[in-house]
């Protein structure tokens, strides 16, 4: 009985959670896409200087990442297709793989560890700080005043790094072609144009942008749940990326069971 209780509790103690997401998601999208049009204004100047830390500075380090994934994508790929002697649909299985799945969730989980933690150390910080209450009392809006700047740049820069982290990865594999298997960069540039649809490209833009709003809302809800002085910033920054991680996993397999049926 005390595991169904512990079950139970930890069903509810879920639910709770993605209803509070689901509440500041709701409360950031209307400051994000509405208040513009009741002639309330929006800090594009934060949110362009978000943009620039979640994006700009994150190339480096995304890029290579994908780059050794597209590359270890190709040796893996190799070695089963070499038995069937169709080593030629090397560079089809990294475009295809790059696209639809690896490019956004390496991505996704790069990010996520990166800037949601970010998010919610910054705003955990405040919380403790008690500059939040501070913001509150001077009649600004918390939500507004924090939030939606990182919203914003999450939403734009997330679908410009996948097609990054897709044409980083697919070089990668490229690599491995020309100099392993000795095809020509030509050869590759048109296995892979000829391999990739729109629909492969625009399913991976899909799910950058369900990504996005999963690292913004958990980044910045564990930031405003910070209890406990540093230890909770500390505990609030670990539980971010946790959350966010399993949270994009669980989404990527919905819409990919999604566009499969679909399709």
């Amino acid at each position: 009985m005390q595991a169904v209780s512990q079950i139970g509790q930890s069903v509810i103690d879920a639910l709770a959670y993605v209803g509070e997401l689901a509440s500041l998601s709701a409360r950031a999208a209307g400051f994000t896409f509405l208040a513009p049009f009741r002639g309330k204004s929006m800090r594009l100047g934060r949110a362009f200087s978000q943009a620039m830390d979640v994006g700009v500075r994150a190339l480096p380090i995304l890029s290579l990442i994908t780059f050794f994934i597209g590359l270890i994508l190709a040796l893996q790929s190799a070695y089963e297709l070499r038995k069937f002697g169709a080593i030629n649909f090397v560079a089809s299985a990294v475009a295809i793989s790059m696209t639809r799945e690896l490019g956004p969730l390496i991505t996704a989980i790069v990010i996520a560890g990166r800037s949601g933690s970010a998010f919610a150390a910054e705003i955990g910080t405040m919380k403790v700080a008690e500059e939040i209450d501070a913001l509150e009392a001077m009649g600004l809006n918390s939500v507004k005043y924090l939030v939606v700047p990182k919203y914003l740049a999450m939403l734009v820069m997330m679908p410009c790094l996948t097609l990054i982290s897709d044409l980083a990865g697919i070089l990668g594999g490229g690599l491995f072609e020309i100099w392993q298997l000795d095809q020509s960069y030509f050869t590759f540039l048109f296995a892979t144009r000829d391999a990739l649809v729109m629909r492969d490209i625009w399913t991976g833009l899909i799910k950058s942008l369900i990504f996005a709003l999963i690292i913004t809302k958990v980044g910045c809800y564990e930031g405003f749940s910070v209890q406990g002085g540093a230890e909770g910033v500390g505990k609030a920054t670990t539980s971010s990326v946790v959350v966010s991680i399993f949270l994009i996993i669980f989404a990527d397999v919905v819409f990919t069971a999604l566009f499969y049926y679909t399709a």
